[in-house]
């Protein structure tokens, strides 16, 4: 998906006319996108991209979101004149060097629609069924007490003490503990829930406590620099590899993406022997000792 974005982010500088059969997108602070100009920036994309891109719905609404906020900045900096500073022309030349000779080299370097095949991503999903094997994850709710600020220590422990004099009573509610309760507010609104994590994902100190639980037992509060975290664990998944079909427009992203960088970099390589680099040292060595302080080169 970060090719997909760059040509998005790129299609952002692009005014088009829009009519009454090209419909708004969606908007931001009077900036319309429409949907010719999606499209537009879509339409570079290879077939197994935009598959990608259909498997996963809020991306596109992600990267469209992104292509907003972009052109509401843009027209701003366009409004104070921001394009036409000084400062800013070797930037836009060099961007725009860049822009084309990224695109230029990634169209020469485009793998045919049909790669990888299914022998290829077959071969691919066999060499990496270890990397792609989900650890050990837990779903998870708590109920948090901050740590306290200096000089109320007593006031904190006497609030956890209340909590675990509420979570101990019989026919104790856990998610009405933690939405009344809890100190970290996004959690608390789900009565407590954290969501599913991975054993990567939990803090080692939390992790600990973790097998030790059954299913829908409240942990001892485990204590972290940022305060008390009272634990339950809701569900949780034994380590397991995905079957080929649920990785395969992974694997198949993966393996394009990886052919285009050795493909470019061959390129470049090939280049390189049909015209060789003579660099002037020193002049460079002077040049060097010009350069201004980097925070001095451009200021709004």
């Amino acid at each position: 998906m970060k090719l997909l974005h760059t040509s998005l982010i790129f299609a952002c500088g692009l005014v088009c006319a829009a009519d009454d059969t090209d419909p708004v997108i969606g908007s931001i602070g009077g900036v319309e996108l429409r949907e010719r100009e999606v499209l537009e920036s879509l339409g570079g994309l290879g077939t197994m991209d935009k598959e990608a891109l259909a498997s996963e719905p809020a991306a596109l609404n992600k990267l469209v979101c992104s292509m907003l906020v972009q052109r509401v900045i843009y027209q701003e900096a366009l409004e104070k004149k921001w394009d036409v500073e000084p400062a800013i022309q070797p930037l836009l030349k060099s961007t725009r060097e860049a822009a084309i000779t990224d695109s230029y080299l990634k169209s020469l370097c485009r793998p045919p629609e049909g790669y990888p095949s299914e022998s290829e991503l077959r071969t691919a999903y066999t060499a990496s069924r270890e990397a792609l094997t989900v650890p050990r994850s837990y779903r998870l709710a708590q109920v948090f007490i901050a740590a306290p600020e200096e000089g109320a220590e007593k006031t904190a422990k006497a609030r956890l003490e209340a909590i675990l004099k509420r979570l101990k009573a019989a026919e104790a509610d856990f998610g009405q503990v933690a939405r009344e309760m809890s100190e970290e507010k996004e959690s608390a609104a789900r009565d407590g829930e954290i969501g599913w994590l991975s054993e990567k994902q939990i803090q080692p100190e939390i992790l600990a406590a973790l097998p030790k639980l059954r299913l829908n037992v409240v942990s001892e509060p485990v204590r972290l620099k940022d305060g008390w975290h009272i634990l339950k664990v809701l569900d949780a998944r034994e380590p397991f590899t995905p079957i080929f079909d649920q990785v395969r427009v992974q694997l198949s992203q993966r393996l394009r993406a990886e052919k285009i960088r050795a493909d470019m970099q061959a390129y470049v390589a090939e280049t390189l022997q049909k015209h060789p680099v003579a660099i002037n040292e020193v002049a460079l060595s002077k040049l060097l000792q010009e350069i201004p302080p980097r925070d001095s080169v451009i200021k709004p």
